[in-house]
Formats: C-alpha cells, sequence, structure tokens
C-alpha cells in the first residue's frame, strides 16, 4: 500500500497508474487535502454518493478551466476575443441546471439512441474494413478516436473534412487540472476561440436551415419563458456535448482492448456470452478505467463529510476513478468481471443531477464497437507492452496516447483452422 504522506495525484508518475493510491486514501483518508494543490479528494464511494446529492453545499459552480485560465493574459484575450460561457451543464446548480438539462435530454432520448443504432453499425464496419487486411492499427488513431467523433460531429453539423479541426477543439477544451504554463494556455485558449467562431456559423446555418439532428434540436429549443436558447448558452452546452461526446468513449474503448487482452478468461467468456455478458463487460471497463477520473465542486458552506471537517469556499475533487474500485462496493474491486451482478452501479458516467447526458449514447457505441471488434478479429494481441503505461498526463480524463495492436482478420483465422 502506498505511504499516505507521499501520495501526489497530480504527480506524472501517480497519474501513470493511481489506483495503489486511490486504495490508500480510501482506507486511511477517504477525504483528504493534498497538501501539494490545496484541494480535497473524496475517494470513498458512500462519500461520493453523499457530496454529489447535496448540491446545495457541494456546488458545480465553478468558471469552466477552458474559458478563462489560470493566466491574466489568457484571460485577457478571451475577453478580446472570446465569448463569454455561460453556466449551463457541468458548471451549473439546480434549478438553472435543470432548465438546461431538460433542454438537452431531448436531444438525447432513448428512441434516437436507438435510431442510431444502424448508422453506429455501419461507422463502426467501415472503421474496421479500413484497417483489417493489414494485420496492425494503431487502435487509439485509426478506431478509438474516429468512432465517437464522427458520431458527434455528424450530430452537430461538422463535415468529416473539419475532423482534425473538431478533434483539436476537443482537446483544447478539456480541463487538465495541472499548471501547463502560460504559453500552453493561450494556444488552448486560441483554439476555444476558433471553435467559437465557427460554431457560431453553424447555429446561425441551423436557425435559417433546421436539421434532424441534435445541434438542430438545440437550436429549436425553448425555455420555460418561450426564449431560445443564446449564442453564448448554446456554446456551452456544445462544448460540453463535445469534450463528452467523443473524449471519454475514446479512452474506454482503448481501456476495454487492454482489459481484455490482459484477462484472456474473460474474454473467452465474453466470446462465448450473449448481449448481456457484453453490456456487463462495457460497465467494467467504465468502473475500472473510469475515463473521467473525478470532477470539482465547491463548498458553499462549513460542512462535514465522513467525520473531515471542510471550510467554505473549498476546491472538493470527487474522484469517481476511486469510487469504482471500492471494495465496499464491488467484491475483488481490481479485477475484471464481466459476470459482476453490480456492475451497474460503477459511476465512471458521474452520478446525480450531472450524470452524463451522453452516457446512452457512450454505451450504445462501447457496446457494437466491442461487440464487432470480437466478432471480427481473432487473436487480438499487444504490438508493444509499453503502450499500455503511456497515459495523458490529465487529472480530469484517464486515456492511452496510443494502443498498437496486432490480430487475424476472423475469416482468415477461422480458414486456417
Amino acid at each position: 500500500m502506498t505511504d499516505l504522506a507521499s501520495i501526489n495525484l497530480v504527480d506524472s508518475d501517480t497519474l501513470e497508474c493511481p489506483f495503489p493510491a486511490y486504495r490508500t486514501l480510501r482506507e486511511q483518508a477517504p477525504v483528504y487535502r493534498m497538501p501539494q494543490t490545496g484541494f480535497w479528494v473524496v475517494s470513498r464511494y458512500d462519500l461520493v454518493m453523499e457530496a454529489v446529492r447535496d448540491t446545495a453545499t457541494f456546488s458545480s459552480q465553478i468558471n469552466q478551466a477552458s474559458s478563462a485560465g489560470g493566466h491574466p493574459e489568457v484571460a485577457a484575450l478571451f475577453q478580446q476575443e472570446g465569448v463569454p460561457f455561460a453556466s449551463t451543464l457541468i458548471s451549473a446548480d439546480p434549478p438553472e441546471h435543470t432548465r438546461y438539462r431538460s433542454l438537452v435530454n431531448r436531444a438525447f432520448t432513448a428512441g434516437r439512441v436507438r435510431g442510431m443504432q444502424g448508422y453506429i453499425q455501419q461507422i463502426v464496419d467501415e472503421l474496421i474494413d479500413g484497417f483489417i487486411a493489414d494485420g496492425e492499427v494503431e487502435f487509439v488513431a485509426d478506431f478509438a478516436i474516429k468512432l465517437p467523433i464522427y458520431i458527434i460531429a455528424d450530430q452537430l453539423g461538422v463535415p468529416r473534412s473539419d475532423m482534425q479541426k473538431f478533434k483539436d477543439w476537443s482537446d483544447a477544451s478539456v480541463p487538465i487540472g495541472l499548471d501547463i504554463g502560460k504559453d500552453a494556455e493561450l494556444a488552448r485558449a486560441r483554439l476555444v476561440i476558433e471553435f467559437q467562431k465557427y460554431f457560431l456559423e453553424r447555429i446561425e446555418e441551423r436557425r435559417h436551415a433546421p436539421k434532424d439532428d441534435i445541434l438542430g434540436d438545440l437550436v429549436a429549443a425553448r425555455l420555460e419563458d418561450g426564449r431560445p436558447l443564446n449564442g453564448s448558452e448554446l456554446l456551452s452546452i456544445i462544448q460540453q456535448l463535445l469534450v463528452a461526446g467523443n473524449e471519454t468513449t475514446t479512452n474506454a474503448l482503448a481501456a476495454g482492448m487492454v482489459l481484455l487482452i490482459e484477462n484472456p478468461d474473460q474474454l473467452a467468456l465474453l466470446r462465448a456470452g450473449d448481449d448481456k455478458t457484453m453490456r456487463t463487460f462495457c460497465e467494467e471497463v467504465l468502473r475500472l478505467e473510469a475515463p473521467v477520473a473525478g470532477l470539482f465542486r465547491v463548498t458553499t458552506r462549513d460542512t462535514v463529510l465522513g467525520g473531515t471537517e471542510i471550510p467554505a469556499g473549498a476546491l472538493v475533487n470527487l474522484r469517481w476513478a476511486a469510487a469504482n474500485r471500492d471494495e465496499r462496493v464491488f467484491e475483488n474491486p481490481d479485477a475484471l468481471d464481466v459476470c459482476r451482478r453490480n456492475a451497474g452501479a460503477q459511476i465512471g458516467f458521474g452520478v446525480g443531477v450531472h450524470f452524463c447526458v451522453g452516457a446512452m449514447l457512450a454505451r450504445e457505441e462501447m457496446f457494437l464497437g466491442f461487440k464487432t471488434l470480437l466478432r471480427r478479429l481473432d487473436n487480438i494481441r499487444l504490438v508493444s507492452e509499453a503502450d499500455t503505461r503511456a497515459h495523458h498526463a490529465n487529472f480530469i480524463l484517464r486515456g492511452l496516447k496510443q494502443l498498437r495492436l496486432a490480430f487475424e482478420p476472423a475469416e482468415a483465422a477461422r480458414a486456417a483452422e
């Protein structure tokens, strides 16, 4: 077990493999003020759930990291050239959050997602067609990134020719949770401003020529008083969908392939199982490798959580990734179990009023993606073990930089038997 005094969750080595540190925090200090950063970390499942349900005390009204930055020059750049972001979803509390969430929910209905299954399957197969004859693939770049980004980009009216821009904007919009320096923050800010200008044009296009997609639904939406969302509100929602719609699914797809390769017994169960087993596997991926490791709240008043006093105005990180491996909730929590009965209790998509609005779509992308990969590829293996130890140094999101896989096309492998 890691020594409590040595824990620094923003250290690059710890970010690469944070799970021993999470275990120590759960056991010794489930509500812990990190001396290196000054913010608090909540790591135990029951305490995370307690905090997330108390929105009056643990508020989400924190400035978006992408819209201001820590350096005055970054804030000045946004003031001169950017559009102020409204607090709509992730950075708002009820009842304001409820107003916006109800509108976005209408764009992510179960019916819409069910209606997209054939379309998602087509993209999955097209992507696999693009590399299956090679016997190798850089999985992150050629599948895990492309599948969700194609889908959310299509739904937001971005042509495939602009995919690299879309990815760059998404990366720039992701809060890192680390001080990356003024120059890097300025570069990210310029990309966010470019995103704003691009989507203001797309919004105007939808106002004059409506389409049946998520962007069209948002532009057509009306608040209780009958007014449409303004540009600032729409940009805020679109930016959050941009990140939630691709970064998290990308990371989960890559993590899931590593888990299967490292657990051949579970892979065998999955291949022999049914759709229910596959969906349980998707939940296990989200539990073991939560793509969003945690989100911040700020306390509105002095409070006590888990017997620990937290002052008003404290920055608190609710650590989904640590709670997802809580031995009080999940038996043998560090193990992949595609038959786990309570896998659905994982909180990799968050929980409570801020539960990920695109969770249903992400689950369908994961389900169809993994199912098709296992149907069409055999003997999937790592080209380099080093890939599994090369995650982005990001305190908020957990994802592999690359993942090189080798395989045999299923048809060829079976013909050779």
